[in-house]
């Protein structure tokens, strides 16, 4: 029902009369609560923080929704995928609803994916949507240096990538060296960036500069850099260093453009086993009332007009250049950008 609601704004906007439309979409929308409400509960597999971000979403849209149950389980993405094609294979699909930087990618291929396009899909920038409405991204990951001020005044840091190649930096810098928000995501927004052959000689000179590698999440990278071990992180969530700042800490970040911005999207299972509820949460997530949720979580909300708890943060806003790592530009890349981080950077 909800696809009719979706044709009746496509005729909306060709000129049917608003009255009409109007209602016609009130009551598809109101056949999809009636139909989530029958299936009572909607399980969605998330890579969020619990506290932080999954049980004010769980309290907003079960205020929204009564009877409707948000449950969830967390876990990384890379699990999570594997759970999600192991179940199924076994014909026992248990998740309605995920989210995910890559994996939306081989999870598609796999025929798992079902397209759905959320009333608010219109308010989403292309390059925060897949074209045949597969995915659609609920945050943004804006990764940037991370500076201590005490050590790196914000007048001596770094302003271009080739000021990484400083000796002065050498040794004095710190990233997760197998993860995204860490050797491979720089590696790749290089190649991105600069073109494979001039990127290559790029990162060639900056695995000179003997980078310190911690197998460690983004944050805590980013609580050594604050303690003063090293004066600077690579590949850190800027709004960690916003949110650290603002409770007193030594903490900043850098515009190095093109700066890369990763996206956690949504997508409903194929085989979901509550669609008409997994649809509704999507809708929610989407809405500006789920990305005002997120907001106040201290998230970057992916919708242009919910502003992030800080302006500046994000490309729009923020007005720096940005290489949006979209699952279906990175996900074949990946294994190239391991590569070489294991032959320049362990």
């Amino acid at each position: 029902m909800y696809r009719v609601a979706f044709i009746v704004a496509l005729i909306l906007g060709l000129g049917l009369p608003s009255g009409q439309a109007s209602g016609q979409a009130r009551a598809a929308d109101a056949a999809l609560i009636e139909g989530a409400r029958r299936e009572g509960k909607v399980l969605w597999y998330t890579t969020l923080i619990v506290n932080q971000a999954i049980r004010p979403l769980k309290e907003a849209f079960e205020k929204t929704h009564p009877g409707i149950e948000l449950q969830f389980v967390r876990a990384d993405e890379n699990p999570t995928a594997a759970k999600i094609i192991a179940e199924a294979q076994a014909g026992r699909v248990q998740a309605d609803v995920f989210d995910a930087i890559s994996s939306m990618v081989p999870l598609r291929r796999a025929g798992l994916v079902a397209p759905f396009v959320p009333s608010a899909a219109g308010q989403y920038p292309a390059d925060l949507k897949d074209a045949d409405g597969y995915w659609i991204a609920i945050l943004l990951y804006v990764f940037a240096p991370g500076i201590n001020t005490a050590m790196v005044p914000k007048a001596q840091a770094p302003k271009t990538y080739q000021d990484l190649l400083d000796p002065r930096w050498k040794g004095k810098m710190a990233w997760n060296p197998g993860s995204m928000a860490g050797a491979i995501g720089f590696v790749g927004n290089t190649l991105i960036g600069m073109g494979e052959e001039r990127g290559r000689a790029y990162l060639e000179a900056l695995s000179r500069q003997q980078i310190v590698n911690i197998e460690a999440s983004s944050r805590a990278i980013l609580d050594q850099v604050i303690a003063g071990e090293y004066p600077m992180g690579l590949m850190m969530f800027n709004h960690h260093t916003v949110i650290s700042a603002q409770r007193g800490a030594p903490s900043d970040w850098l515009i190095l453009e093109p700066v890369p911005v990763a996206l956690d999207a949504v997508g409903i299972l194929k085989d979901a086993p509550h669609p008409n509820a997994a649809r509704l949460l999507v809708e929610f997530l989407t809405s500006e009332a789920g990305q005002r949720v997120l907001q106040k979580a201290d998230y970057l909300p992916a919708m242009p007009s919910v502003p992030a708890m800080k302006s500046g943060l994000r490309p729009e806003d923020g007005k720096f250049k940005a290489t949006f790592l979209r699952p279906d530009a990175i996900h074949d890349r990946i294994p190239g950008w391991i590569k070489i981080v294991g032959e320049l950077f362990k």
